[in-house]
């Protein structure tokens, strides 16, 4: 699905990536990890527009993304989380989801002015797909509250639900479990679950060592910038690479 060669990111000297090449498969949960600096939210940053690679090509089911807008990586099928939760606050759930939607809905933009028939129908079947997206996070419930008014593992939920309003073929996670507590770790491991069985790819990167081993199929390893291992959990969580340069041993023992 997403096809990363020889990528590379320099800011001036700094040499933030360097060669790095993988492969996401259709399908599935890859996570990507690796200590504080390693590169990681840089690699999504190259995804996604926000910024330019140095060096290396990156592609989307056979498309080019490099030079592309943010706007259209997302209308080409990627949605992303961000490690900060971006949400607005001062509206409902539901009118959070729709303004994911915003650019599907497809009555134009003086429909809200003229309040045409087509703007109606559009904002019916985008309020009907809003509540779906958030019963598949379990929060259809509250869609009339403000978003202010969810616990920190409700907001990430929500914030779910409005990147799958995108219609994403592929969903970034970064970070997602970053301030939560056990109990919402679980809670949101099995969202994550959820979201991969409705046949959404899923591509995450996280420190929490224990949530990513217990939900990944694949995982790749940076380290100042290079890949030092690729493989299943389990491979990874026994590469000697990894457990020097990440993990520590004493940790590694505790995850087997």
């Amino acid at each position: 699905m997403l096809c990363i060669r020889k990528l590379g990111k320099h800011f001036g000297g700094l040499t933030v990536l360097e060669d790095v090449s993988f492969d996401v498969p259709v399908g599935g949960i890859f996570g990507l990890i690796g200590p504080n600096g390693a590169g990681k939210t840089t690699v999504f940053n190259l995804i996604t527009g926000l910024l330019r690679p140095s060096t290396g090509t990156l592609s989307f089911e056979g498309r080019d993304l490099v030079g592309l807008a943010p706007h259209q990586v997302t209308h080409l099928g990627i949605a992303r989380t961000f490690q900060n939760i971006r949400i607005f606050k001062e509206m409902t759930l539901l009118e959070n989801v729709m303004v994911g939607m915003h650019d599907k809905l497809g009555y134009g933009a003086l429909g809200p002015f003229l309040n045409s028939r087509a703007f109606r129908s559009a904002e019916a079947q985008g309020r009907e797909r809003a509540l779906e997206l958030l019963s598949w996070v379990r929060l259809e419930a509250r869609a009339e509250m403000l978003a202010d008014n969810l616990s920190y593992g409700d907001q990430r939920k929500l914030e779910f639900a409005r990147a799958l309003a995108t219609q994403p073929r592929l969903l970034l996670l970064d970070e997602p479990v970053a301030g939560m507590n056990t109990a919402e770790k679980t809670v949101l491991m099995e969202e994550i679950q959820n979201i991969s069985q409705r046949g959404f790819g899923v591509f995450l990167i996280e420190h929490d060592m224990r949530f990513v081993m217990g939900l990944c199929d694949r995982i790749v390893v940076l380290n100042f910038g290079r890949i030092i291992a690729e493989g299943s959990p389990e491979e990874v969580r026994n590469n000697p690479e990894v457990i020097e340069a990440y993990l520590g041993r004493e940790d590694a023992e505790e995850t087997v």
